[in-house]
């Protein structure tokens, strides 16, 4: 086998999404569009990736170079003119070149090995079938030692908008046409060009140094290449995709939300075949680097987003939403939102419940309805069950929060910490206003304003006292008549 280098091209702006956002950067399941390609390239074996950039380059930078070499097309003039700006990093390359559009998140590495086998093979055109690629009856045409190019091709029920492939007898391809210059007898034919091509790198730059840009664009365009080996009398090869949604390029939001659909179904499945429920897969929308383990079950309407891991045994949902969250075993969360928290084994949030970042919870922590936390430290058997803002704060073991318990940590200038040791009982209603501490074992009389540190073992009470008004309610009714009279 030669070395093959791949080419993934990713400087296109992409007009139709109208978006301030390169094209390749939008997400599905969580993930760019040329983070999808970047790793099936990787995965089909190939030994050097260059990427080409151009619009929004300082965005795309950061995600392409984790894996390759970075070229720059400064003008972005069609696809045969971004490859062609790889052509000083290939310099002494001897192998093949694959090349791709970074925008095409459904492929697979098997399919791009595929692609690379059938080209790279010597068979003879008269000889036996040596590849899977060459079933005579409908994959492609049987690539000879010549082969020049090997085009990645699918058949399309509706193939409106693609060029279209057409095939000698021989089954060698001898066209791409573009449907606005396709005859009547060329738009019948249901095999696309998929815009993937494997190239022997010999002569490969001359001739897409030679192109013209004959087109209303004035752009170069890499089916100009094929045209260009069919005039010459080269051989140009086809490989027949095995399903036709792998090819789907994105230039619309409406195509992006048909890759959404389809890499979600895998997502979700993958999860469900490794021994996790998820009582409604079409209402549960779980992004691709999620890890779940076995027994946890996803409950309806559920959302998880970015690198959450959730361990063994769980509950979680209906209504959920967690973001880059670590969840231990045996948690329970509904009707709740958690965004890059950790969450310690057997702990219950919700529901309804709020846990802002830097939120860390030990063991056995329960959170109950309309609680928010913020950049908090809850320990092991610590309870905040309900109608309570805990912001800034460090909250030792066994600590019971009352309802309506606030921490004040803002002062209008700065956040400041709020410290309750172990086993502190806050009665309901009450203001801590920091930085204060509570020492352990400590009670605070429910309804206290809390402005200075409580030593442990104390009780603080810091509220008005109670005056009560013998027959205060006849007199104000009395006073009433005499005023209507």
């Amino acid at each position: 086998m030669k070395p093959v280098a791949a080419v993934i091209l990713a400087a296109g702006k992409g007009t139709r999404m109208r978006s301030h956002l390169p094209k390749v950067l939008h997400k599905v399941c969580g993930r760019p569009l040329l983070t999808y390609v970047l790793e099936a390239v990787k995965k089909a074996g190939v030994e050097r990736i260059v990427v080409v950039v151009g619009f929004g380059a300082e965005q795309v930078v950061p995600v392409a170079k984790v894996y390759g070499e970075i070229v720059y097309q400064e003008q972005q003039l069609g696809t045969a003119h971004a490859l062609l700006q790889a052509e000083k990093v290939l310099a002494g390359f001897a192998g093949d070149i694959l090349v791709l559009g970074g925008d095409t998140p459904l492929i697979t590495s098997t399919t791009l090995a595929r692609l690379i086998e059938t080209h790279q093979s010597q068979q003879p055109a008269s000889g036996n079938q040596k590849s899977a690629c060459f079933l005579p009856t409908s994959h492609l045409s049987p690539p000879t030692p010549k082969t020049m190019a090997t085009v990645l091709t699918a058949k399309l029920v509706e193939p409106a908008g693609y060029g279209r492939v057409i095939r000698n007898s021989a089954q060698q391809v001898v066209k791409i046409v573009e449907q606005k210059d396709a005859s009547l007898a060329e738009l019948a034919v249901q095999e696309i060009n998929s815009g993937i091509y494997c190239f022997a790198v010999e002569g490969l730059f001359k001739t897409l140094a030679r192109l013209k840009a004959e087109n209303a664009a004035q752009e170069y365009y890499l089916p100009d290449v094929i045209e260009t080996y069919v005039r010459q009398g080269l051989p140009v090869a086809a490989c027949l995709a095995e399903k036709e949604e792998e090819i789907q390029g994105i230039n619309d939001r409406c195509q992006l939300a048909a890759a959404e659909d389809v890499v979600r179904q895998q997502v979700r499945n993958e999860i469900m075949l490794s021994g996790v429920t998820i009582l409604d897969p079409l209402s549960t929308f779980i992004d691709s680097e999620v890890k779940i383990e076995p027994d946890t079950v996803i409950y309806p309407f559920t959302i998880i987003e970015g690198a959450c891991r959730i361990g063994a045994n769980c509950i979680i949902g209906p209504g959920t939403r967690l973001k880059s969250v670590q969840v231990g075993d045996n948690v329970v969360i509904s009707n709740s939102v958690v965004i890059e928290s950790t969450i310690g084994d057997s702990c219950t949030i919700g529901p309804f419940a709020y846990l802002r970042p830097g939120t860390h919870l030990a063991r056995k922590v329960k959170v109950g309805d309309f609680v928010e936390i913020k950049q908090s430290v809850i320990e092991e058997g610590s309870k905040i069950p309900h109608l309570s803002y805990v912001g800034d704060a460090h909250i030792g073991k066994e600590v019971n929060v009352g309802a309506g318990t606030i921490t004040c940590n803002y002062d209008g200038q700065k956040k400041w910490l709020t410290v309750i040791e172990d086993k502190v009982f806050i009665g309901s209603n009450t203001n801590l206003v920091a930085p204060v501490k509570i020492g352990a074992g400590a009670f605070i009389g429910a309804g206290s304003t809390i402005t200075k540190n409580v030593p442990a073992a104390a009780l603080g009470v810091a509220r008005g006292g109670q005056r009560n008004i013998p027959n205060w309610t006849k007199k104000k009714k009395q006073t009433k008549e005499e005023n209507i009279s």
